[in-house]
């Protein structure tokens, strides 16, 4: 299995909490998971993705995709690694030597890999169709909304998906987000955040912020069941209606 898609399914909170809190957490607890988004021949990575739980390399093509994180493996060789190749897809995925891979819904299928898939999704997206996720072989979601800082609408976006998917939501999130974004996506179900990094100690530093928000108590969602409407139900309400008219 991805030791990614292992630690989110460790991680992810199902269902929003409200409510803003400061108090501290305990290191036992689940945490939001932060991912280091960084471009395919960065130097320094293990300065770079200090405090992050994986690293993601931005990569224009599989091949050197596969160079890239075959590098980036071996000089930050404690947390697992990914590839978003922007724009590609297919078959092609399997030869990555990844972890996990991050693609968009408009990506060519691809067969089975072994590695943990996370599918990038528009938030605005139809309740339906972001249902439909649920049911396709991918472990997690990627929602991306703007650089810049968390608007209201934006957290309405992340909660609505949030409520509407069982699998863990991952939020592309600015190097510059704060302490409060950061708490309000934790409590509106965010199971992790993707975030740009190319300056040391920016991931190390959201870590401390991240480490320093409350714990939220895991809430299972309770499937409702739709129950078919009897021959008899169905005439018994025929009946009032035609009493009604009369």
């Amino acid at each position: 299995m991805s030791q990614f898609v292992d630690k989110l399914k460790r991680t992810s909170i199902i269902g929003p909490t409200m409510g803003f809190h400061t108090a501290a957490r305990s290191p036992s607890q689940p945490r939001m998971l932060v991912v280091a988004l960084v471009e395919a021949g960065s130097g320094r990575l293990k300065k770079i993705a200090a405090g992050a739980d994986a690293g993601l390399l931005s990569v224009a093509d599989l091949i050197t995709g596969a160079k890239a994180i075959k590098q980036a493996s071996r000089a930050v060789p404690d947390i697992p690694w990914g590839g978003w190749l922007e724009g590609t897809g297919g078959e092609g995925f399997g030869k990555l030597g990844a972890d996990f891979i991050v693609f968009a819904a408009s990506s060519p299928l691809f067969g089975e890999v072994k590695m943990g898939r996370v599918l990038e999704v528009e938030p605005s997206m139809e309740a339906s169709l972001l249902k439909a996720a649920d049911d396709l072989p991918v472990d997690a979601v990627l929602i991306a909304i703007g650089d810049g800082p968390l608007a209201w609408r934006d957290l309405m976006l992340f909660q609505r998906c949030a409520s509407i998917l069982n699998k863990p939501v991952l939020a592309l999130v600015s190097s510059v987000v704060t302490a409060s974004e950061l708490g309000a996506l934790w409590e509106a179900g965010v199971a992790g955040v993707v975030v740009r990094a190319g300056v040391e100690g920016g991931i190390a530093g959201i870590r401390q912020m991240i480490d320093k928000l409350p714990p939220l108590a895991a809430k299972q969602k309770k499937a409702q069941p739709l129950l078919p409407r009897t021959s008899g139900e169905a005439g018994m309400a025929e009946e009032e209606e035609e009493e009604e008219e009369e």
